[in-house]
Formats: C-alpha cells, structure tokens, sequence
C-alpha cells in the first residue's frame, strides 16, 4: 500500500506532500490542474523511463520519495528485499529517487542505493499503473501467461516446470559437446596432442622469460660491459687511482687529528669509505676474471626466447598461460576418451528430465484450459455488469505437441497464451492490445483487475483517467465495481467523473494557482463542504448552483459509507 508521496521541483510542483488511505484514493481536479504530473511523478518513483523536461523551471534537481507498508508477511516483495540484503522497518520501505539536469538519476530503497531496472524490477511487486494509453502488464501478451496461471493457482508447478525445463537445456548443450562425427574427434583429439606434446616438450618454467631476457640482454652487449668494468679496475687499481689516493688522504688526515681532536669522526668516515672502495675494487676483478664470452651461449638463449615466443603466442599472452592451455587441453583429450561413457549417461539423464517435462507439462495444459473457461465466463460476467453484455473474452491457449524426441516447450510450458476480445456481437476475436475505444479498454481493463485480482501481486492500482469515454449508468456501474475492487486493494483513481468521485475513501482535490509571475500545483485531501462543492463542480463546472450542490449532495448521500 502506498501511505504517502512527496514530490520536489516537478514540473508545475514546488513541493508537495500527499497522504493516500486503504481502499478507494480520488483524485480530481480541473483540466490542466496538474493531475499528471502527479502520475509523472509516480511514475518516476516507480523507476519509469522519464526526461529532465520533468524538472521544475529554474532549479537544478527533481526529488520524489515514497513510503509504502507491505502487509502480506509472505509477499514477493518481501522476497525481493530479503535477496538484496535491504530490510524494511515495521514492514515499511521509503523509495527515494531523483533527477538531475543532466540526466543523471538516483535511487534509493531504504538507504540502499538500487539502479532504475531494480526499482523498476521492485515496485511492479507493489504498483500496477493504467493509464490510458499505458496499461502496462495486461497488455503484454508474455504477462497472459502468468496472470492465467495466477487464477489457476498453478504458480508452483510452473516454477517446476521451469527449473526442470533449465537443466534439460543445460545437459542438450553438453550432450552437443559430445554428437561429433568421428573425423572430428580424431582432428580434436590429433590437434589437442600436439599441443600438449609440443608444451611439455619445452618444458617451460614460469619466470624463466625475464631470466633468458636479462642474460640475452648481457651477452649481446659483452664487449661494453668488458671495457667499462676493465676502466673502473684500473681506476681503483692503478698507482694513481682510487684506492692509492685515498689511502694517502686517509693517512694525513689522521696526521691532522692528532692536531685536533675535532677531526676524529671525519677520519673514522674517510677509513670506512676507503676499505669500501677497496671491497668494491675487489669485487670488480672478481668479477672480471669470471667474465666470459661464450657464443654457444648467446645461440642458446636466443633459441630459447625465440621458442617461448612461439608458444606465447600461439597458446597465451604468458607462460602461464601457456601451461593453463596444456592442462585444459589434457583435461579436454581426458574427456573426449570418456565420451562415449558420458554421453550414454547424459542421454539416460535427458530421457528422464523429457519424461518429467512431458508429464508436467501435460498436467499444466489442461489446468490452463480449466481455468480459461471460468476466468473466461468471470470477465464476461463483469463486462455485462459494467455495459459491455455482447462482449465476448477468451483465453486463447495454443498448446504445441510434442514433436519426435524434442519438446517444443519454452520455459513455462507447452502452451502459448493470449486474452482476445470482440467487444460487440458479430464482430471476431481480436488480441486484447489492439481494441481501439478508450471507454471498451477501460472497462475491459477494469473488469480483468477485478477478476484477477485475487493472484495479482500489486497491492495498489492506479487508474489515470480509466473514465474515458464512458457516462450515465456505465459510469455508475464503473464506479461501483472500482469500490468493489478497492476492498483487495488500494485504489488511486484521476477522475472527471462525479460519480466515481463521490465513492471515494479518501478524495484528494488537485489545484494550480498562479501568485504573481508563478504558477503551482498543490493538493489536499477535501471533506465536508471542500467535497461537496468539488464534487459540484465535477457536475456542473465553476459556476456552483444550487442545483449542483444539491445533486452533489445527493450521490454523497448515496454513495458514501
């Protein structure tokens, strides 16, 4: 149930805050009033596709929040939130969501942040809207199946069905693997061998790339690193080098220290550098006199890396990856050996699921069929009721035979399903979308809520203008049933229609006033006397007279309990 809306900066709406009730919400208003844009902004908080045209003149951001009570302990919606890890308080979640100038749009579940397909995927749990042009789940011929299977109280079986159906798919796919002609097999097995052999053969190791690269590097520039080691040797070796001067500087230091103390820690500095410099000297010969040039080397290395980089890139970017490639390929050669084993199981297995499919399927075909006869006969009934009597309505469920060894299912069964209609005697059934009066859709899409609502999901509907082009004793008659509906559920209607509005629980009057240069949008809730002469006005137009007064407060009298 939606308890309450607020809504910021859209269109004409400065700010507004709006509490709805249990059963039959009206919402009227003169035309132009800003009716819409409260549907804009529902819609909006529904996670709808919108546009920044939505966005208040002069501001930079549309907020929307909503706060919702969800009362079935039980419900889908409930389900939802627990598998997104969002946790309502009391049975209560606040959806927030805003718009900004540049497009950019957030959402939020609680403090939760969601994308606008899962907000979008969240409150159809919670909101069904009918507009007139936009009826949403009943015209969408994928959703007849799941409103039928509602009625029938099949929603278990079919989820059956479906997980049944998902690991058939699943071992056809694998057993796919497996059907290949011989000639094949023996090219895959022949081409998964040689790279295996020609892997393990290199015996590679996985750091040995950036070894072979460092000493390639070294070998090829030998003659370099010879001559500048040989200069820095006989630059620390020679009577006039390194090693030579700075024993000489150590030594009148130290002459120097005995003149001043002071000097003492810069001696024990120059001693330590020079017996450095002596270690490195040292290390240089030795060096040096390990230094070889080997051509055989520089070949082999070569030879190496050129045979690392053929495999690199015919089996991966690295030698890992190289090595990962010759494990699945002997994984894979493993299994083609098995083939035959596997693939007699994995037919034993498809025989058994195609069984269970064929079975189950069976048994939701004529469940299906069952119940369209009685969710056929129950529509019918409500058209009658609401003005439509010659109308016929039929569930059209198509059932595909199994055909050979392959089942022509989808995931829900073997059946295809379509609501069709021929709202007037003579004419044929055609697909419930492609009705083309506003008043028959209306009343057809009320009539097919009122019957289903029972298996619908959504606690609130909101009907916009669902009145359109219908009058007298069918509006009457609409609007009975819509108080009638509005016992299961939450009902938010816009409405012209006195008569619908004079049914209402709790009748919300939206207005546009202009102060000055400004023009807003504001809405409340009207009682008593605001009612009476809303509803008269509903009648009659601005002028009130007390002949609409007075007919208003007769269909209040009537109507309200």
């Amino acid at each position: 149930m939606l308890e309450n809306i607020s809504v910021k900066n859209i269109a004409l709406i400065d700010s507004l805050f709006v509490e709805f009730e249990n059963g039959l919400n009206v919402l009227s208003g003169e035309t132009g009033a800003g009716k819409s844009i409260l549907i804009g902004s529902l819609t909006l908080l529904l996670g709808g596709k919108t546009s920044t045209d939505l966005i208040r003149s002069g501001t930079d951001e549309a907020v929307v929040s909503g706060s919702f009570f969800i009362g079935n302990e039980h419900s889908e919606a409930l389900k939802w939130l627990a598998e997104h890890g969002i946790e309502p308080e009391d049975n209560r979640i606040l959806i927030r969501r805003n718009l900004k100038q540049n497009g950019r749009s957030n959402a939020w579940i609680q403090s939760t942040p969601v994308t606008r397909s899962e907000l979008e995927d969240f409150t159809s749990l919670l909101v069904d809207i009918h507009g007139q042009h936009d009826h949403q789940s009943l015209f969408r011929i994928a959703e007849h199946r799941r409103f039928l299977d509602s009625f029938a109280g099949i929603n278990n079986e079919v989820k059956m069905f479906t997980s049944l159906y998902a690991e058939l798919a699943e071992k056809r796919t694998e057993l796919e693997g497996l059907n290949i002609s011989e000639k094949e097999l023996a090219e895959k097995q022949e081409l998964l061998q040689f790279a295996v052999d020609e892997i393990n053969k290199a015996k590679l190791k996985e750091d040995e790339k950036e070894e072979l690269e460092t000493e390639e590097k070294k070998l090829s520039q030998f003659e370099k690193l010879f001559e500048s080691l040989n200069t820095a040797s006989q630059l620390f070796s020679d009577e006039a080098g390194i090693i030579s001067l700075t024993k000489k500087a150590m030594h009148h230091l130290e002459t120097a220290k005995n003149c001043d103390e002071g000097l003492e820690e810069l001696s024990k500095r120059l001693e330590t550098g020079y017996y450095e410099l002596d270690d490195i000297s040292s290390s240089i010969d030795s060096y040096l006199s390990k230094l070889t040039f080997n051509p055989e080397r520089v070949e082999q290395v070569q030879e190496r890396l050129s045979l690392i980089y053929k495999l690199t890139k015919k089996y991966g970017a690295t030698i890992k990856d190289v090595l990962d490639y010759a494990q699945s390929a002997e994984e894979q050669l493993e299994g083609l050996t098995k083939r035959e084993e596997g693939k007699a199981d994995l037919e034993n297995a498809i025989g058994i699921l195609e069984s269970k499919i064929l079975k189950l399927g069976r048994a939701l075909s004529e469940k299906r069929k069952a119940a369209s006869s009685k969710l056929q006969k129950d529509v019918e009934d409500v058209l009658s009721y609401l003005g439509m009597p010659k109308t016929k309505f039929q569930v059209r469920v198509d059932t595909r035979i199994p055909e050979g060894n392959r089942l022509s299912a989808n995931p829900y069964g073997f059946d295809d399903i379509e609501f069709m209609i021929s709202p007037n005697a003579g004419e044929p059934l055609r697909p419930l979308a492609k009705i083309a009066s506003g008043g028959e859709l209306s009343r057809v899409m009320l009539a097919l809520k009122t019957v289903l609502s029972a298996g619908d999901e959504a606690d609130t509907l909101i009907f916009d203008e669902i009145d359109t082009g219908i009058g007298g004793e069918v509006a009457v008659n609409v609007a009975s049933h819509m108080k009638k509906l509005s016992k299961k559920k939450q009902i938010l209607c816009i409405t012209h229609l006195a008569v619908i509005a004079s049914h209402a629980d709790n009748h919300i009057k939206i207005e546009k006033n202009t102060i000055g240069q400004t023009t807003k949008t504001s809405a409340a809730a009207v009682s008593g006397k605001a009612r009476l002469e809303e509803i008269a006005r509903m009648l009659a137009g601005d002028e009130l007279s007390e002949a609409s007064l007075r007919h208003a407060e007769e269909l209040l009298l009537k109507y309200v309990r």
